[in-house]
Formats: structure tokens, sequence, C-alpha cells
């Protein structure tokens, strides 16, 4: 019997989901719930059925976890920021580590060691960058806040506590500003009014401040006074920009700026790396924090002095930057040309001697690296971070043919690695350990540093990965597809197809990918899996512990 919206349900909480959401099961079937922790038994009440897992809110809780702590923020449950402000950071950093373990167990199906996680320096107030929308409060005033969860309405939002408190004060300072001069906010459901976003950049160690106004036009009415009335209010404020953004959009920031005050940009430092930042710069939003996970990503390169290094993915630099001196020379690929471009000029601020020994250029990395690898390049470290989607198959089929001796994979998602590390364990490079790292306090997001070395010996484990299993969410698998069929043919002398399992696991709750086994027309009707065909492979998953 599925689920039905409105259902009213006790449900006991297990772990934790991707995005921070309590997971529990309702009669075999997953239900993911915000706001709630491991340990939580509640009254949920379901908002949406999916058939194969559904989604719900806290009405009650009836019995609270241990890990659960007053959330120290009004609007932590309306606001779509944080989804874990009401844990204890202990418990986050426990359930962040348990995933990204179950990762490289799970969908890489990899035995390597998962260190314990390192903490963020900085809980709160870690937040180098904040992007305010700006909306009109019930008053019909001028105010910032946050979107809440899957929307675009705007939460008001007095003491952000991820961003440092000066960002917060000049946010609703420049909203009585707007106020004071006239200037409206833009409104998405008619395109009319001014002012998008306010954008802000702080330097973390400089304490330089970069006020930037998304706006639909160019020009900003009574842009003098607002400008030196923000200079006399906050010091460290060292440049004022219009950022241009007329389109019927949801991507926040346009391409064209317009300095007002100021060079443009702030300058700050990163693991001692130099760096200038504009509005459409790069640039990881907790700088201890990437500190710590740069940190770990040269220790594991650990380059010598006579190593050719090679930094996929560079963004601006600063991977490679922080241990060129370490190396005889290093090379940076970037798609993005703005990042080039600053990669190279941070090269030039260390100096002639860091700057002779490096090179910069603007490709795709699975286009330059296969580039580089025909043309004989031989790094001895390559250090990749890629995207949320991982490298694709030509970025890591030109790493193995390049053959470096280590690999660092630097990931904000350790599903992704996992999956990348168990290609490339078929490809002779075998991972070694795995550093998760909490750069995102309060938050589901989790990343990671793998250590790669290329096998010497020519006998190796081949480890098989299913696509399939990648995209599974809630109730995980723990067998791949081929496992359940030769359990279910040595026990029971039966031959199932996948989508006969397929079918099975969706009676179960186990999530599949959206598009899994679906008939390409909707007028196509599917075989169905037969009684005695449906019996064995539901012991098969009781026998892998999947239900």
């Amino acid at each position: 019997m599925s689920l039905q919206k409105n259902q009213i349900i006790t449900l006991p909480i297990e772990r934790l989901s991707g995005d921070g959401s309590g997971v529990g099961h309702w009669q075999g079937e997953a239900v993911f719930v915000p706001g709630t922790a491991p340990g939580d038994v509640i009254r949920a009440r379901v908002v949406k059925d999916c058939k194969r897992y559904a989604f719900g809110i806290v009405e009650a809780v009836e019995r609270p976890s241990p890990d659960r702590i007053p959330a120290d923020c009004p609007v932590a449950g309306p606001c779509g920021g944080c989804s874990l402000r009401h844990l204890r950071y202990a418990a986050e950093l426990r359930a962040k580590e348990a995933a990204v373990a179950d990762a490289f167990r799970r969908i890489g199906g990899l035995d390597v060691a998962v260190e314990p996680i390192l903490p963020s320096p900085e809980v709160d107030r870690y937040r180098n960058k904040v992007q305010y929308p700006v909306g009109l409060d019930r008053d019909g005033r001028p105010c910032i806040g946050f979107y809440a969860g899957r929307s675009h309405r705007i939460v008001p939002c007095a003491d952000c506590r991820l961003q440092p408190a000066v960002l917060n004060e000049i946010g609703h300072y420049l909203c009585g500003l707007f106020e004071r001069y006239g200037i409206r906010p833009y409104d998405e459901a008619t395109g009319a009014g001014l002012v998008r976003h306010i954008f802000l950049r702080r330097g973390a160690h400089s304490g330089q401040i970069m006020v930037c106004l998304v706006c639909t036009r160019p020009r900003l009415p009574h842009a003098a006074e607002l400008t030196e009335a923000l200079r006399a209010r906050f010091a460290d404020v060292a440049t004022v920009l219009v950022n241009v953004n007329a389109e019927r959009t949801n991507v926040i920031l346009g391409r064209d700026n317009r300095v007002l005050y100021g060079p443009g940009y702030i300058e700050d430092s990163l693991c001692g790396v130099p760096v200038r930042l504009g509005p459409l710069s790069f640039y990881q939003v907790n700088t201890p924090g990437a500190e710590q996970l740069y940190g770990v990503a040269a220790a594991y390169a650990d380059p010598d002095p006579e190593d050719l290094v090679l930094d996929l993915y560079c963004g601006m630099g600063t991977i490679g930057l922080s241990m060129a001196g370490r190396c005889r020379a290093l090379t940076g690929v970037e798609v993005v040309p703005e990042a080039i471009d600053s990669a190279r000029a941070n090269a030039a601020r260390m100096g002639e001697a860091i700057a002779a020994k490096c090179r910069f250029f603007c490709a795709d990395a699975g286009e330059a690296a296969s580039r580089l690898a025909a043309e004989g390049l031989a790094p001895d470290v390559v250090i990749v971070d890629p995207p949320r989607k991982g490298c694709d198959a030509a970025t890591l089929d030109a790493i193995a043919r390049m053959s470096p001796r280590r690999l660092v994979y630097v990931s904000c998602n350790p599903s992704t690695a996992a999956r990348d590390a168990a290609i490339l364990a078929q490809k002779g490079y075998r991972a070694k350990k795995v550093q998760p790292v909490d750069m995102f306090p309060r938050t589901g997001h989790v990343e990671a540093v793998i250590l790669l070395s290329k096998l010497h010996s020519k006998h190796h484990i081949d480890v098989e990965i299913k696509m399939d299993e990648l995209d599974l969410t809630a109730a995980e698998s723990k067998a791949t597809y081929q496992e359940i069929k030769d359990y279910v043919k040595e026990k029971t002398g039966l031959n199932v197809t996948p989508l006969y399992i397929a079918q099975v696991k969706q009676k179960c709750g186990i999530i599949e990918r959206e598009c899994y086994n679906k008939p390409k027309s909707e007028n196509t009707k599917q075989p169905q899996c037969p009684p005695e065909k449906e019996k064995a492979i539901r012991d098969a998953l009781k026998h892998f512990q999947m239900i």
C-alpha cells in the first residue's frame, strides 16, 4: 500500500541524505523529511509520494534524538540555507564522514582507508561571499533574505550566522539607502524594478570588502550618494560596482560590470597565493577551510623538486600555485577564460621565479588532457578538482595514458569521486586513502581529497562499477544487479532480468534513477515479474541486507 498525500505516519529517522534531510522507512518505502536528526522518532505528514520514495514534513517530534539541539536561527526552518542547524556539530561530522565512506564502499566498490573527517576551522561566520536577493517586506519596504527551499520566495533574515556580521550589516544598510533614494527591488513576476541582488565579498585575510549591486540596467540613481554613504559607514569597503543583468533568468550575475568606486576587485591570499577577486571570480567561500583542504592536497601530492605537476580544472590556479615552489614546473588547465587570466596574474604576483615555471592555458579538461597525452607530456603528479559531475571519460583516459606516479583528486561530490576512483582502478591506479573535509558546516555538503597511486605490479584487482548504482539515493543498494542475478541463479536456478529486479526494488522502496527501465513510449507495456521470481529476488535483497 503506497503512501497518500497528507497521510500522517510515525517515522523513526535512521540517517541523513546528501541534502541534509532525515531518512526513515515506512513499510519499506523511504521517506525524506527535512529538519530531522538520526535517532528522532517523529510524526510526519506526507507531502509527496513518488511511489518508490516519498517526502514529508514534521508534524511533531515524539522522541528527540540525543543529537538534536535547538536551532540558533529564527528562520532556520523556512530558509533554504542551513539544513543542519538543529544537529550537534559532532553528529553532523559523523554523518558526513559516513557518507564519504559509504560512497567509496557502495558506489566505488573500493576497500580504501577513509580518514577521520577534518572539521571546519570556523563553524559560523565562515563564508567570504554572500548573494542576497532583494525584495519587499510585508510593509512594502526593501528587504534582503534568502530563498526558501525549492522556491524564489524570499525569507527575510536579520542576521545570517553563516556570513560575517559586517556583511549582514551592509546588506541591511543598503536596503535603508534604497528606501531613502526610492530605488526599487526587481520583481521577477513583472520584470519591473532595478536591484536584483546584493553581492558581497570579504577577504578573510585582507578584510577588504567588495559591494556589487546586481541591477537590470547600468545606471544606478544616486550612485555617488550611495557610494559615499557606504564608505563613510564601512571603512573596509574597497570597491563598489554595478553588475548588469537584464535577462529574465534565475542566473544571478550578468557579464558586464560598471565600477562606481575603487579598482573593481578586492585583494586577498589563499595558502600564500595572492589573489584578486571581482564579481565573476570563482573562489572557495570558506577561506580557512580551503586552506585546510589545499594543505591536504599538497601533502598528498608531495612533489619533488624535479617534478612536473599538472593541475586540471585549475580555476584561478590556487591549488597548483600553492605548491609551485616545490616542483620543477606547473601546468594548469581551465575552461573559463577569466579564470586563466587570473591564474596567470596570480603567478606573476608571486614573483619571476614562480611565474617562469608556470604555464596556464584555457581548454576543456578532457580535451586538454588528451592533447597533452598525445604530445607526450609526462607529468609526475596530476591534481584534479572537477565540478560536481566529476571527470569525463576523456580526462580519465588521458590521465592514465600520461601515467603520473601520483594522482590527487579533490572532490565536492563523494559519489562521483568514488565512481571515478573505481574507473581509475581499472586503469592501474589504486585509491590509497580518502580525507573528508568539512567546508560547509550546517549544510549537507562535504568535500574529500583522494590520493591515488600507480600500481607497479602487473597483478591488481579490477573493480567493476555499475553506473546505475551511482544515482541511488535513499534505500541504498548493497549489491549490484549482477550479484543479485547470480545469487538468485545459484539458490533457485531461476534467471531474472534487471527489469524484474528493478520492479521488485521499486515495490520495496529502493530508489533507482528516475529514468531507469522506463518504457520508451507511455503506451508501451513492460513485462511484469512473475511471482516465483519476485519471491526469489526478495530473498536476495534480504540476503544482501537491502530490505
